[in-house]
């Protein structure tokens, strides 16, 4: 399942899937909804080995912005409640200057909470520059002064194009590597340049085995943090939307348990 929480207009996700369901709209966050209910949103999105769930906004641009939950824990309780086992959240806030106003603030950020949630694994990218790696060094620093798990956190460098990574780029990575819980190298792939994720089953070898190496640390991280197997995750206790029934009346069975965010 992936979480798509970008505002829509903002978001690549709405395009891709193959086959759209009801979307984030059909589940307001302040009313119940049944387990059902968050399967029909969900949008159906081939994957290399079978069809992956994505939860995004589907709404044209002229109904105007969807208002999706801020809170992560609300995020969580949703894919918990469609009773997915594996969930990616991808998330737009900048890493670095949320921990640092929440820090300013003395707030929790969002940052924090998504890494406090049952068997989170932070993954953290940036472009494979002398840029892109000096802005990660600054949120790691950032992050290891508020006391993130950087020893579960796993490290993507994306390549902007073809060729060697920069020396740079190397050196930053090796001293990234007893920082973190493994640094993964994306190559370049013109399709995803072109296409973004549309039509998954051309990209190239290099990337379905970066791919493969990157949920493969993910696990890693979550093993070696929680042990192997996995316990269960908690899932948030079902409502009752069952309306009062007359006694007048032959009596119903009851619906489907229902989960709000």
């Amino acid at each position: 399942m992936v979480l798509d929480t970008a505002p829509r207009l903002a978001s690549p996700w709405p395009s891709w899937p193959a086959e759209k369901g009801t979307g984030l709209a059909a589940l307001p966050p302040d009313r119940p909804f049944t387990r059902g209910q968050a399967r029909a949103a969900a949008s159906g999105f081939p994957g290399p080995h079978g069809v992956w769930n994505v939860l995004t906004d589907h709404q044209e641009w002229h109904q105007g912005p969807f208002t999706s939950p801020s809170d992560p824990a609300a995020w969580y309780q949703l894919a918990a409640g469609g009773g997915w086992q594996a969930v990616v959240a991808d998330t737009t806030h900048p890493v670095a200057h949320d921990i640092v106003t929440a820090r300013a603030s003395g707030h929790p950020g969002q940052t924090v909470t998504w890494c406090s949630l049952p068997f989170s694994v932070p993954v953290l990218s940036a472009p494979a520059t002398g840029p892109g790696v000096t802005a990660l060094q600054t949120a790691l620093k950032a992050a290891s002064a508020e006391g993130l798990p950087l020893r579960r956190t796993v490290v993507v460098l994306t390549a902007p194009g073809e060729g060697r990574l920069p020396p740079s780029v190397k050196a930053a990575a090796t001293m990234l590597q007893p920082l973190v819980s493994a640094v993964v190298n994306l190559p370049f792939d013109p399709h995803i340049r072109n296409h973004g994720l549309a039509d998954p089953d051309r990209l190239g070898r290099r990337t379905h085995e970066a791919g493969a190496a990157l949920v493969t640390a993910v696990m890693s991280a979550a093993h070696r943090a929680w042990g192997d197997p996995l316990p269960p995750a908690h899932v948030p206790a079902a409502l009752s939307a069952a309306p009062p029934v007359p006694p007048a009346r032959p009596t119903r069975p009851a619906p489907e348990g229902v989960l709000t965010t």
